[in-house]
């Protein structure tokens, strides 16, 4: 195929657009945040779900309704052992504030602890009219939490989880190592396969 087919990507967030565009570059692929396709701001998707795969489901379905797109809704989330998984699906509202801010709470809550260890997990959830059902992809990520933010490139807890394998946090690391053994890279990687032998002409 020639034209390159829009998929709206569930969310607002530019660093995850700039994130997604990257690792999804080598596709014939438009990728469009919701306020690019006319999603009005004030309409939002509660994350009641249990799950990752819930709360990708949850978006993905009721983001395509709105925006007559294919879409692809991502639910992300840290899970540190120590904290009995948390914050788990909650790791965006773990605290009020900016990132930073949830860093901070979350070297708090380990404040002491020897057992650091921690994973990242992503799901991936495509729904597009074309398709008979929602599609799942999954990724995962384990590594620990370092004793400090460390870092500036990325967002939400790239500053302060290193990957099993390195010593450096995703923050330090940037986005080339990111981009190919990340949570989010693996769980695309399985979408890529997907897209090129079943989803394009």
């Amino acid at each position: 195929m020639t034209d390159r087919k829009v998929l709206v990507l569930a969310s607002r967030n530019n660093g995850k657009l700039r994130e997604i565009q990257k690792l999804l570059a080598d596709l014939p692929i438009q990728v469009k945040l919701l306020q690019d396709v006319g999603v009005s701001e004030s309409f939002d998707v509660d994350e009641t779900g249990s799950t990752f795969i819930e709360n990708a489901t949850l978006k993905a379905t009721l983001f395509s309704q709105q925006c007559g797109h294919p879409t692809l809704a991502d639910d992300s989330g840290l899970s540190v052992l120590a904290l009995q998984g948390a914050p788990g699906v909650f790791s965006k509202r773990y605290g009020p504030g900016t990132d930073h801010d949830r860093n901070q709470k979350l070297l708090a809550a380990l404040d002491g602890q020897t057992d650091r260890r921690a994973s990242f997990h992503c799901a991936l959830c495509l729904v597009d009219p074309a398709l008979p059902a929602p599609v799942i992809f999954e990724g995962e990520v384990s590594g620990v939490i370092a004793d400090a933010e460390r870092g500036d490139a990325g967002f939400g807890y790239d500053p302060l989880f290193i990957p099993d394998g390195y010593t450096q946090t995703f923050a330090e690391l940037g986005a080339e190592v990111k981009n190919k053994i990340g949570h989010r890279a693996r769980a695309l990687e399985k979408f890529k396969e997907f897209a090129r032998l079943r989803y394009f002409d």
